[in-house]
């Protein structure tokens, strides 16, 4: 199981990953942050990216901060960042 730390930036035009400092993935999120839409949305946001279903995708802490520690069922660390890194890449102009 890989964990990653993400800072959530809800309330964006669309959902992005924006960058990684200090190991801590940036990511836009296109939700509100009220009543879990947020957290919803990144779940489903990072399961499109990963290729993990939905419920392989849980926060683990920070459910009502912008700084979450979110686990992955199914892939390594390794895999996980490779992919994001791969899914930022592609999406940078």
């Amino acid at each position: 199981m890989a964990k990653i730390t993400v800072q959530a930036h809800p309330g964006a035009k669309h959902s992005e990953i924006t960058r990684c400092v200090d190991e801590v993935w940036h990511i836009r999120i296109a939700a509100p942050p009220v009543k879990g839409k947020a957290n919803n949305m990144l779940i489903e946001f990072l399961s499109e990216i990963l290729d993990v279903p939905r419920s392989h995708i849980m926060i683990e802490k920070g459910t009502t901060a912008q700084r979450k520690l979110v686990a992955i069922e199914g892939l390594t660390r390794d895999q996980v960042e490779e992919k994001l890194i791969t899914k930022k890449q592609l999406l940078s102009p």
